[in-house]
């Protein structure tokens, strides 16, 4: 016979592992099952050039109140605020006013989050209204600069769909219900990497002994979930690989790409309520291209580089190679100090995954040279890594966003949160990860908060 665990978690991102150490912890026996090779979910850490770099998330966003955050603190770890100081090049190489440009952006990007008290509006019509105003009223010199302002729109279009995983701003509600935390927004994990959060998690940090209330399987799909509607069975979760497990509970921690598509793997089906919430909600995509180098070749003081098109040097680029006028920036990890990250999203982030890696890298190298090569002598990468969070059938995106249906249906997330209840009203299914936080989805620490809110749920008189 199988052996019988307390708790089924499935998955081990942020919210799988938070929810499972801290069930381990309180001394329930756990089994999680996790379909990749690797523990981390949408975090994933890689040894590259003379440090790491992050595929997935990069930074901790906000120090108050974060699970992250205080993780690094409790054990004593140092994490880097990150100044995201800017140097803007145009297509024709020329560099543009910093202060101009930083000012505009910060503008921008400070409306994101900050609804509109008129009726729901399109994120990017409310931020182009927004700073329409505020041009008018500081840069008047520039508000009949029609060229201007259009290509300045146009970047921030792609800056705001870096932050939301969209393909355009205008797919995102204004009235998105989002909160960030207090305190600097990019912390950075530097030199120790992203997967040191996971580390502390399963206490194997600094050789620590794991936790041993915990079993963890790797390369294990989980393909059917079985839940009893009855107060006697348990949850038997099927997996690809033939074998069977079964639980009192299971928390579900996938990603809402992935319940979109699995959407069928539980018996009995998932009530009307909850597949409403997965098929409306928003699943987004934001890679990363990472080139590494002999040495660095760019200014050690600026941290971003910001690639805004000329409007005729975009519309004589080839049809095929539209795509790399949606990389809007690139930047310098704190990770590791020859390593240059390209930025982009949506659409045009899919299909990136899918070229071939040599036309991926020159057509990169290209747009490098042609937006700083006229200050820098640029080198070939000595190796390249991109991220494939779309077309990964375990993550089939990078984070969700509030689409313009949330005005009308705000309680969406809830309901994709809340658990499936046998007949006595016991939770049997439970659900977490970001999709499922009503204010801090699209972050590491949104989804931890999730994976403690479920385990806490079953542990109503526990003090973990």
């Amino acid at each position: 016979m199988p052996q019988a665990y307390d708790t089924i978690v499935v998955g081990l991102g942020s919210a799988g592992t938070t929810a499972a150490s801290t069930l381990a912890k309180a001394g329930r026996r756990v089994l999680a099952l996790e379909a990749q090779d690797r523990i981390g979910g949408r975090v994933k850490t890689v040894k590259c050039g003379d440090g790491f770099v992050e595929e997935g998330a990069e930074w901790i966003h906000g120090t108050e109140d974060s699970r992250v955050y205080q993780a690094a603190m409790n054990n004593n770890i140092t994490v880097l605020p990150q100044d995201l100081d800017m140097e803007v090049y145009r297509s024709d190489g020329s560099a543009v006013n910093r202060e101009l440009m930083e000012d505009l952006i910060s503008f921008c990007l400070e409306r994101v989050g900050k609804p509109p008290d008129e009726p729901p509006m399109k994120l990017g019509n409310f931020i182009t209204s927004r700073l329409m105003e505020y041009i008018k009223e500081k840069y008047p010199h520039l508000v009949d600069d029609k060229k201007f302002l259009k290509e300045f729109l146009d970047l921030v279009n792609l800056f705001v769909n870096n932050y939301e995983a969209s393909n355009d701003w205008n797919d995102v509600s204004a009235q998105s219900r989002y909160e960030e935390l207090g305190g600097h927004q990019h912390m950075s994990w530097h030199r120790y990497g992203y997967k040191t959060f996971f580390e502390i998690l399963l206490n194997t940090y600094n050789n620590g002994p794991g936790l041993p209330n915990l079993d963890i399987k790797l390369n294990t799909e989980v393909t059917q979930i079985k839940w009893p509607r009855d107060t006697t069975g348990n949850v038997e979760v099927v997996c690809k690989d033939g074998s069977t497990y079964t639980a009192s509970n299971v928390i579900v921690t996938l990603s809402l790409g992935v319940l979109k598509e699995r959407i069928k793997m539980f018996r009995p089906p998932l009530p009307e309520q909850k597949i409403t919430a997965i098929e409306e909600m928003s699943m987004g995509v934001m890679d990363k291209i990472i080139f590494k180098f002999d040495e660095p070749w760019w200014h050690d003081r600026a941290l971003f580089y910001i690639f805004i098109w000329d409007i005729k040097d975009r519309e004589n680029v080839a049809k095929d190679d539209y795509w790399i006028t949606r990389i809007f920036a690139a930047s310098n990890p704190l990770g590791s100090r020859n390593v240059l990250t390209l930025w982009t999203s949506g659409d045009v982030a899919k299909m990136i995954e899918t070229l071939p890696e040599n036309e991926v890298k020159s057509k990169c190298m290209q747009l490098l040279r042609r937006f700083m090569g006229r200050n820098h002598t640029i080198p070939e990468p000595v190796e390249m890594i991109r991220s494939t969070w779309f077309s990964n059938p375990f993550t089939r995106g990078s984070y969700s966003y509030d689409n313009l249906l949330t005005p009308q249906k705000p309680n969406l997330r809830e309901d994709l949160a809340s658990p499936l209840l046998d007949s006595a009203g016991s939770p049997r299914v439970l659900f977490a990860g970001e999709a499922t936080n009503s204010v801090h989805f699209s972050t590491v620490h949104g989804a931890a908060e999730t994976g403690y809110r479920e385990a806490m749920r079953l542990l109503p008189s526990s003090k973990v």
